[in-house]
C-alpha cells in the first residue's frame, strides 16, 4: 500500500528524515506509515522534552529517521492543518493533543439516556475550535420512533450544523453520510462510551474491524471498546480516527470554538454598552435584554459562561508552561549540584 494513500504531508523540503503519518499511539510508542510501509517509532528525546516540538498524536505528519530493523526515531512534528486537544488533569494544566489533520468531526450521541445537550455543547466547542467542520450523528435510531424530538434538541444547541439520525442495526440514515465519506478525507469520531462508534466504523468498512461491546441497560453506558487512539484506512479510501470514549472533555483555549458553537450568544455580546460586560446587572447589557425579550435561551448563556471560564487563554497557557519548565530546570540544577 502506498504511503500517499494516507494523505500528503506538508512541505518537507530541507527537513531531515522522511515524512510519515502517525496511525496509532501507545503511550510513548507510535505506529507509523511511510514510504517503506508500516512500522513503529519513538520520539527523539532531546527535541521533544526540551519543549521545541509539539508531541505528535494520531493523524499527525512527522519526519522520521527510518530504521528498518527496529523502532524509527521521530525527529519533528509537521504543521497541523486541523487538530483538537483537551486539558490533561494535574496540578499544572497541560494541553494533550487528541487527533490531527482531519476534515470532519463526527459527534456521536445515541437516542437513549446517553443523549446530553450539555455534553454536545462541549463537543461542539472543541470541534469548531479544531478548524474542521462538526457533524452530529444521533445513533441507535432503531431504539425510538420519535426521531424529531432528538433532532430538534440537537439543532437547538447546534445552529447551522448538520444533524443526522442513523442506525447501524437497520442501516437507517447511513446513506446520508456518503457526502462526507470521500476518498482521501479523514474523519474523527468523538463520543462517550456506548454510543456505537465501533459499530459505525464496522458498518462503514463493510467488515468487522473493531470489537463491539454491549452497554449497561440501567444507564446506557458502555465499556471502553477502543483503548487507544488510532487511524484506520477503509477500503473506500476514507480514513477514520477513532478515540477512546471520553466521559470528560476539558476545554483548552477554545475562544474561536465558542464563537461558532454559541453564535446565538455571540451575536448579542458585541452589542453590550460596556466591552467588559459580565452580562449580569450592568446597564445596557444586550445579552440580558435578549433573554428578557425571549430571543435568547438563558440556559445557552449559562453554558457559554461556564465553557468560557474553563477555557484557558493562550497567554495563560504559555505562562504556566514557562513556570513549569523553570521549576523543572531549577530542580535538575539542584539535583546536579547535590550529585557533585
Amino acid at each position: 500500500m502506498e504511503y500517499t494513500e494516507y494523505g500528503m504531508a506538508p512541505d518537507t523540503e530541507g527537513l531531515p528524515g522522511i515524512p510519515a503519518r502517525v496511525t496509532a499511539q501507545h503511550r510513548d510508542r507510535y505506529e507509523i506509515v511511510c514510504e517503506h510501509g508500516r512500522g513503529y517509532a519513538r520520539l527523539k528525546t532531546k527535541a521533544y522534552y526540551s519543549g521545541t516540538e509539539s508531541f505528535p498524536t494520531v493523524g499527525d505528519f512527522v519526519m522520521v529517521n527510518y530504521i528498518d530493523s527496529g523502532d524509527s526515531q521521530i525527529l519533528s512534528t509537521l504543521p497541523r492543518r486541523t487538530w483538537f486537544s483537551r486539558r490533561e488533569p494535574g496540578p499544572v494544566p497541560r494541553e494533550q493533543a487528541v487527533a490531527a489533520n482531519f476534515d470532519w468531526v463526527f459527534l456521536l450521541q445515541s437516542m437513549n439516556q446517553n443523549f446530553n445537550p450539555k455534553r454536545l455543547e462541549r463537543y461542539l466547542t472543541v470541534a469548531w475550535n479544531s478548524g474542521a467542520v462538526p457533524v452530529i450523528l444521533l445513533t441507535k435510531a432503531d431504539l425510538t420512533e420519535d426521531h424529531d424530538s432528538y433532532l430538534q434538541a440537537a439543532a437547538r444547541v447546534a445552529p447551522g450544523v448538520d444533524v443526522h439520525a442513523v442506525s447501524v442495526r437497520t442501516g437507517y440514515g447511513l446513506e446520508a453520510l456518503d457526502r462526507y465519506l470521500q476518498p482521501g478525507k479523514t474523519v474523527v469520531f468523538l463520543g462517550s462510551s456506548g454510543v456505537g462508534k465501533s459499530s459505525l466504523v464496522n458498518a462503514l468498512a463493510g467488515i468487522e474491524i473493531m470489537t463491539v461491546n454491549g452497554i449497561r441497560e440501567a444507564d446506557s453506558r458502555g465499556r471502553h471498546t477502543t483503548t487507544h487512539r488510532q487511524l484506520i484506512r477503509l477500503s473506500s479510501g476514507v480514513m477514520v480516527i477513532d478515540t477512546p470514549g471520553m466521559r470528560e472533555l476539558g476545554v483548552w483555549d477554545a475562544a474561536e470554538g465558542l464563537e461558532d458553537a454559541f453564535a446565538d450568544v455571540e451575536r448579542y455580546v458585541g452589542q453590550c454598552r460596556f466591552s467588559d460586560c459580565r452580562h449580569e446587572r450592568e446597564p445596557g447589557c444586550a445579552v440580558r435584554a435578549a433573554i428578557a425579550a425571549g430571543e435568547l435561551d438563558p440556559v445557552r448563556l449559562e453554558s457559554y459562561r461556564k465553557l468560557q471560564a474553563e477555557s484557558l487563554s493562550k497567554e495563560e497557557m504559555l505562562r504556566r508552561k514557562r513556570d513549569w519548565a523553570k521549576g523543572v530546570a531549577k530542580y535538575n540544577r539542584q539535583r546536579t549540584h547535590e550529585d557533585r
